[in-house]
C-alpha cells in the first residue's frame, strides 16, 4: 500500500475539491499554501474533485513524489464533512475511503 510499512506516515484529506488536472508541482504547493503541511513529510495527501468520483494522493516516498489516482465507475468517494482545510484518518480509513466506504464505520444497531 502507499506509504508502505512506515509507522509514522499519516493521511491528510482535503475537505475542498480540487482540479483533477493538478499534478506535482501544483498539488505540492496546495499542500504547503491551503493545507499549511510539507509535501515532503512523507505524509499521504489526499484531494478530490467536486463530484467526488475521482480522487489523488500525493506521497514523498523519499526520493520522489508519487501520485496515485483513482477513478470510481460507480458512486462516489465518501469524505467526511469538515469546516478545516484538512481531516487527518486512519489507514484504515484510508482503506475505506478507497473502497467507495463511508470513512467512519457505522454502528449497527
Amino acid at each position: 500500500m502507499i506509504g508502505g510499512d512506515l509507522p509514522n506516515v499519516q493521511v491528510w484529506l482535503a475537505t475542498t475539491p480540487v482540479d483533477m488536472r493538478k499534478s506535482f508541482d501544483s498539488l505540492a504547493e496546495l499542500v504547503r499554501s491551503f493545507l499549511s503541511h510539507d509535501p515532503l513529510s512523507g505524509h499521504l495527501f489526499v484531494f478530490r474533485n467536486k463530484r467526488c468520483e475521482r480522487l489523488k494522493i500525493l506521497w514523498w516516498d523519499r526520493d520522489g513524489l508519487a501520485i496515485y489516482y483513482k477513478r470510481l465507475e460507480r458512486g462516489e468517494f465518501q469524505f467526511p464533512r469538515a469546516n478545516t482545510p484538512s481531516v487527518q484518518i486512519g489507514r484504515e480509513q484510508l482503506v475505506r475511503l478507497l473502497s467507495g466506504l463511508s470513512v467512519v464505520e457505522r454502528k449497527q444497531a
